[in-house]
Protein backbone atom coordinates (compact mmCIF):
# COMPACT_ATOMS: atom_id res chain seq x y z
CA UNK A 1 0.00 0.00 0.00
CA UNK A 2 1.36 3.32 -0.54
CA UNK A 3 2.25 5.57 1.92
CA UNK A 4 2.34 8.64 -0.52
CA UNK A 5 0.76 9.38 -3.00
CA UNK A 6 0.64 12.21 -6.22
CA UNK A 7 -2.00 11.70 -8.39
CA UNK A 8 -1.53 14.27 -11.06
CA UNK A 9 -0.33 17.16 -9.04
CA UNK A 10 0.60 20.67 -10.06
CA UNK A 11 2.08 23.78 -8.56
CA UNK A 12 2.22 27.08 -9.95
CA UNK A 13 2.97 30.57 -8.68
CA UNK A 14 1.97 34.20 -10.12
CA UNK A 15 -0.10 34.38 -13.18
CA UNK A 16 -0.72 35.30 -16.46
CA UNK A 17 2.79 36.53 -18.19
CA UNK A 18 4.31 35.84 -14.66
CA UNK A 19 3.30 32.46 -13.92
CA UNK A 20 5.99 30.32 -12.85
CA UNK A 21 5.34 26.41 -13.26
CA UNK A 22 7.19 25.14 -10.21
CA UNK A 23 5.96 21.15 -10.48
CA UNK A 24 4.57 20.38 -14.07
CA UNK A 25 2.19 17.52 -13.71
CA UNK A 26 3.41 14.78 -11.34
CA UNK A 27 2.42 11.20 -10.38
CA UNK A 28 4.24 9.77 -7.94
CA UNK A 29 3.94 7.10 -5.15
CA UNK A 30 5.99 5.66 -2.41
CA UNK A 31 5.37 2.56 -0.62
CA UNK A 32 6.70 1.66 3.25
CA UNK A 33 10.12 0.64 3.36
CA UNK A 34 11.35 2.41 0.60
CA UNK A 35 14.68 4.94 0.79
CA UNK A 36 13.96 7.48 -2.09
CA UNK A 37 16.35 10.05 -3.81
CA UNK A 38 15.28 12.96 -5.65
CA UNK A 39 18.13 14.68 -8.01
CA UNK A 40 18.18 17.82 -9.36
CA UNK A 41 19.80 21.03 -9.75
CA UNK A 42 19.16 24.21 -7.57
CA UNK A 43 15.28 25.62 -8.70
CA UNK A 44 14.32 22.40 -10.11
CA UNK A 45 11.28 21.78 -8.38
CA UNK A 46 12.39 19.68 -5.68
CA UNK A 47 11.52 21.64 -2.47
CA UNK A 48 8.48 22.37 -3.85
CA UNK A 49 7.44 18.69 -4.16
CA UNK A 50 9.07 17.81 -0.50
CA UNK A 51 6.49 20.78 0.93
CA UNK A 52 3.56 19.54 -1.24
CA UNK A 53 4.55 15.79 0.11
CA UNK A 54 4.64 17.34 4.09
CA UNK A 55 1.22 19.37 3.91
CA UNK A 56 2.90 22.63 3.69
CA UNK A 57 1.85 23.92 0.89
CA UNK A 58 -1.37 22.83 -0.75
CA UNK A 59 -1.07 21.83 -4.87
CA UNK A 60 -2.27 23.96 -7.73
CA UNK A 61 -4.25 20.82 -9.53
CA UNK A 62 -4.18 17.37 -7.98
CA UNK A 63 -4.51 15.43 -4.92
CA UNK A 64 -1.92 14.31 -2.49
CA UNK A 65 -2.92 11.62 -0.16
CA UNK A 66 -0.88 10.62 3.01
CA UNK A 67 -1.64 7.04 4.59
CA UNK A 68 -4.96 6.67 2.49
CA UNK A 69 -6.18 9.91 3.64
CA UNK A 70 -6.72 13.10 0.60
CA UNK A 71 -4.72 15.91 2.70
CA UNK A 72 -5.20 18.30 -0.55
CA UNK A 73 -8.62 20.08 1.00
CA UNK A 74 -7.82 19.77 4.06
CA UNK A 75 -7.85 23.14 6.50
CA UNK A 76 -4.74 24.06 7.81
CA UNK A 77 -5.43 23.03 11.08
CA UNK A 78 -6.45 19.76 10.05
CA UNK A 79 -3.04 19.48 8.07
CA UNK A 80 -0.68 20.25 10.76
CA UNK A 81 -2.31 17.27 12.91
CA UNK A 82 -1.12 14.83 9.30
CA UNK A 83 2.48 16.80 9.66
CA UNK A 84 2.36 16.05 13.43
CA UNK A 85 1.38 12.56 13.21
CA UNK A 86 2.98 11.68 10.24
CA UNK A 87 5.66 13.47 9.08
CA UNK A 88 9.52 13.81 10.21
CA UNK A 89 10.90 16.78 8.50
CA UNK A 90 14.79 17.42 8.03
CA UNK A 91 15.39 20.35 6.73
CA UNK A 92 18.46 22.60 5.22
CA UNK A 93 17.07 25.09 8.07
CA UNK A 94 17.92 22.95 11.36
CA UNK A 95 14.50 24.52 13.04
CA UNK A 96 15.22 23.91 16.00
CA UNK A 97 13.38 26.12 19.04
CA UNK A 98 16.54 28.61 20.13
CA UNK A 99 15.62 28.78 24.40
CA UNK A 100 15.49 24.97 24.59
CA UNK A 101 18.36 22.22 24.91
CA UNK A 102 18.34 19.27 22.92
CA UNK A 103 17.16 17.38 25.37
CA UNK A 104 14.14 19.75 25.83
CA UNK A 105 13.69 19.96 22.37
CA UNK A 106 12.23 16.20 22.45
CA UNK A 107 10.71 16.78 25.62
CA UNK A 108 8.70 19.39 23.96
CA UNK A 109 7.33 16.81 20.94
CA UNK A 110 6.80 14.48 24.27
CA UNK A 111 3.81 17.05 25.23
CA UNK A 112 1.96 17.51 21.95
CA UNK A 113 2.58 13.71 20.33
CA UNK A 114 1.99 10.46 21.72
CA UNK A 115 4.01 7.26 20.57
CA UNK A 116 7.50 8.63 20.54
CA UNK A 117 10.50 6.85 20.77
CA UNK A 118 11.21 5.23 24.26
CA UNK A 119 13.94 6.66 26.71
CA UNK A 120 16.46 3.60 25.63
CA UNK A 121 15.57 4.36 21.86
CA UNK A 122 16.47 8.22 22.25
CA UNK A 123 19.65 7.20 23.90
CA UNK A 124 21.08 4.96 21.04
CA UNK A 125 19.62 7.41 18.30
CA UNK A 126 21.74 10.26 20.12
CA UNK A 127 24.92 7.83 20.28
CA UNK A 128 24.48 6.68 16.80
CA UNK A 129 24.40 10.72 15.57
CA UNK A 130 27.25 11.31 17.99
CA UNK A 131 25.23 13.70 20.21
CA UNK A 132 25.38 12.25 23.43
CA UNK A 133 27.29 14.99 24.43
CA UNK A 134 25.19 17.65 23.51
CA UNK A 135 21.97 16.90 24.91
CA UNK A 136 22.11 19.95 28.15
CA UNK A 137 23.42 22.40 25.11
CA UNK A 138 21.20 25.18 23.09
CA UNK A 139 21.38 25.29 19.29
CA UNK A 140 23.46 28.51 19.45
CA UNK A 141 26.08 27.04 21.28
CA UNK A 142 26.52 24.26 18.44
CA UNK A 143 28.17 23.86 14.92
CA UNK A 144 26.27 23.93 12.33
CA UNK A 145 26.81 20.38 11.60
CA UNK A 146 25.98 19.72 15.29
CA UNK A 147 22.79 21.22 14.68
CA UNK A 148 22.16 19.41 11.69
CA UNK A 149 22.45 15.74 13.33
CA UNK A 150 19.61 17.52 16.25
CA UNK A 151 17.42 18.23 13.74
CA UNK A 152 18.11 14.58 12.37
CA UNK A 153 17.12 13.31 15.62
CA UNK A 154 14.38 15.67 16.55
CA UNK A 155 12.39 14.49 13.05
CA UNK A 156 13.35 10.46 13.86
CA UNK A 157 11.98 10.52 17.63
CA UNK A 158 8.43 11.02 16.80
CA UNK A 159 8.10 7.77 15.24
CA UNK A 160 7.02 9.51 11.59
CA UNK A 161 5.89 7.27 9.16
CA UNK A 162 7.35 9.67 6.69
CA UNK A 163 10.68 11.19 6.55
CA UNK A 164 10.85 14.05 4.29
CA UNK A 165 14.87 15.16 3.98
CA UNK A 166 15.83 18.39 2.50
CA UNK A 167 19.76 18.34 1.71
CA UNK A 168 19.81 16.67 5.11
CA UNK A 169 23.86 16.32 5.14
CA UNK A 170 24.70 19.70 3.67
CA UNK A 171 26.36 20.35 7.02
CA UNK A 172 28.25 17.78 7.36
CA UNK A 173 31.48 16.27 6.42
CA UNK A 174 31.81 13.07 3.75
CA UNK A 175 32.26 10.69 6.83
CA UNK A 176 29.32 11.80 8.73
CA UNK A 177 27.12 12.28 5.83
CA UNK A 178 27.76 8.73 4.88
CA UNK A 179 26.78 7.86 8.62
CA UNK A 180 23.89 9.74 8.58
CA UNK A 181 22.46 8.09 5.33
CA UNK A 182 23.32 4.66 6.72
CA UNK A 183 21.53 5.70 10.05
CA UNK A 184 18.44 6.79 7.51
CA UNK A 185 18.34 3.60 5.80
CA UNK A 186 18.36 1.08 8.69
CA UNK A 187 15.46 3.44 10.55
CA UNK A 188 13.68 2.95 7.28
CA UNK A 189 14.08 -0.39 6.79
CA UNK A 190 14.13 -1.37 10.81
CA UNK A 191 10.59 0.49 11.52
CA UNK A 192 9.00 0.35 7.66
CA UNK A 193 8.63 3.83 7.25
CA UNK A 194 9.32 5.63 3.77
CA UNK A 195 12.12 7.99 3.73
CA UNK A 196 12.48 10.71 0.73
CA UNK A 197 15.97 12.62 0.60
CA UNK A 198 16.43 15.42 -1.99
CA UNK A 199 20.07 16.39 -2.32
CA UNK A 200 22.72 17.84 -5.03
CA UNK A 201 24.96 14.90 -3.79
CA UNK A 202 24.97 11.84 -5.81
CA UNK A 203 27.41 9.93 -3.68
CA UNK A 204 24.65 9.51 -1.48
CA UNK A 205 22.00 7.91 -3.91
CA UNK A 206 24.16 4.21 -3.44
CA UNK A 207 21.72 3.92 -0.28
CA UNK A 208 18.58 4.78 -1.76
CA UNK A 209 16.10 1.96 -2.98
CA UNK A 210 14.77 4.23 -5.97
CA UNK A 211 16.48 7.32 -7.48
CA UNK A 212 14.20 10.30 -9.20
CA UNK A 213 15.54 13.09 -11.04
CA UNK A 214 13.85 16.34 -11.31
CA UNK A 215 14.62 18.43 -14.45
CA UNK A 216 12.13 22.24 -14.55
CA UNK A 217 9.22 20.33 -12.60
CA UNK A 218 9.62 17.45 -14.16
CA UNK A 219 9.89 14.55 -11.85
CA UNK A 220 11.17 11.18 -13.78
CA UNK A 221 12.59 7.48 -12.09
CA UNK A 222 16.00 7.10 -13.45
CA UNK A 223 16.62 3.91 -14.65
Amino acid sequence: MAVLEFNKVTKSFGSDHKRVEALKETNFHAEKGELIAIIGPSGSGKSTFLTIAGGLQTPTEGEIIINSQNITKLNEKKRSKVRLKDIGFILQASNLIPFLTVDNQMKLLDKVKKGNMSKTELEQLYNDLGIEDLRHKYPADLSGGERQRVAIAKSLYSNPSIILADEPTASLDSERAYEVMELLKTETKNKNTTTIVVTHDIRLIEYCDKVYKMTDGVLTLEK
